[in-house]
């Protein structure tokens, strides 16, 4: 072998280890306190987002988190999701009636085309929406009188308690239609869409915890119809929340609600065949451990937020450690810069950013 073929060879293995020794490191932002989990946040690039909670409340940042800006306190409503399609339209989900106390607002979803300063009742045909638990936007390339233009599909699902419901936009949130997910599964909790037509979501089998299997549906028309990839085969279980670092590999997040401390394994379910199989992993073994968030930088390292912790795994689930995301940490969302830069924001109790050194 010669000199330079060794030195070309030691280059690239140095720019390939040096690839994978990033480190990523979680830091906790300076939000509001907020008594309980809070459940969703949305970015559109690395400095512009926002987040929702219980309390009615949205708040919006444009320098990365450092500092966030109240933008809606609106009492009765509690805000369960939210998505920004660009840096003035977008939606805010609620989780409605009868399930959380005090919480009066029975309007499912909200707009704004303003950045989030004035949000209005979203209109809507079809079936009345309960509650929304989680929104997914599809970003449509097509060529619009010989330019590149771009279409967003919009998917909204709930909700958690029951009934279950599906909202979709096909023009930006100009207009919706509802229907009923019902005979599919009783309870939503979110989705995700390949494009306008293929997607998933997470759901129960029952209405009833105590009967409930944790369930995975796949559309291959846009939410028309649904078939089971998955369902768990334990009661006190559902799906919560998914995540696909690409079209192939997916992991969802399995929830046990059992009563009896001495079962305590906690799982996740993961595919490898984009969504044909799924296998069960476990996470740890502790009863305070219910499962929230999930979020995954590529196929092998991701994140699971618990009740009481965080975990991280670099092997594709078969391992886990634990780190700081705070308690209940619910969304885990990573971004990638069109350069290709990695950035991401997690929240539960508090609000994280991710850092990559």
């Amino acid at each position: 072998m010669n000199f330079k073929f060794r030195l070309a060879l030691a280059l690239v293995v140095g720019v390939l280890l040096g690839a994978n020794a990033q480190n990523y490191n979680w830091e906790k932002l300076n939000t509001e306190p907020y008594r309980g989990k809070q459940d969703d946040i949305t970015f559109i690039d690395e400095q512009n987002g926002w987040y929702v909670n219980g309390y009615g409340n949205i708040y919006h940042t444009t320098d990365g988190g450092t500092t966030w800006e109240k933008q809606l306190e609106q009492k009765g409503t509690f805000f369960r999701t939210i998505a920004f399609i660009d840096e003035n339209v977008g939606f805010a989900g609620t989780v409605g009636t009868d399930y959380f106390p005090n919480v009066t607002d029975t309007i499912p979803l909200y707009g704004t085309k303003d950045g989030g300063k004035t949000w209005k009742p979203v209109e809507y045909q079809g079936p009345y929406v309960k509650g929304l638990c989680a929104i997914d936007v599809v970003k449509e390339q097509y060529i619009n009188h010989g330019e590149i233009d771009y279409k967003y599909h919009i998917y909204a699902v709930g909700r958690v308690g029951s009934p279950a419901n599906i909202m979709v936009s096909h023009d930006g949130g100009e207009t919706w239609k509802s229907s009923s997910m019902n005979e599919d599964c009783k309870m939503l909790f979110d989705i995700k869409m390949f494009d306008k037509n293929t997607g998933y979501v997470c759901a129960a089998s029952s209405a009833d915890v105590t009967t409930s299997n944790a369930l995975v549906l796949k559309t291959t028309n846009g939410g028309k119809t649904w078939k089971k990839v998955y369902q768990s085969t334990r009661p006190f279980e559902n799906t919560w929340k998914m995540s696909f670092p690409t079209e192939k590999v997916g992991y969802v997040t399995i929830q046990s609600y059992n009563p009896n401390p001495a079962i305590n394994q906690q799982r996740v379910a993961k595919t490898t065949d984009g969504g044909k199989t799924w296998q069960e992993l476990d996470l740890v073994k502790d009863a305070r451990g219910r499962e929230f968030g999930v979020g995954f930088i590529d196929e092998n390292t991701g994140y699971v937020g618990t009740m009481s912790s965080g975990y991280k795994t670099t092997d594709g689930g078969k391992t886990w450690e634990k780190v700081d995301l705070g308690m209940a940490c619910n969304k885990i969302r990573i971004y990638k810069t069109p350069e290709g830069k990695l950035y991401g924001y997690a929240i539960g109790v508090n609000v994280f950013k991710l850092n990559i050194d």
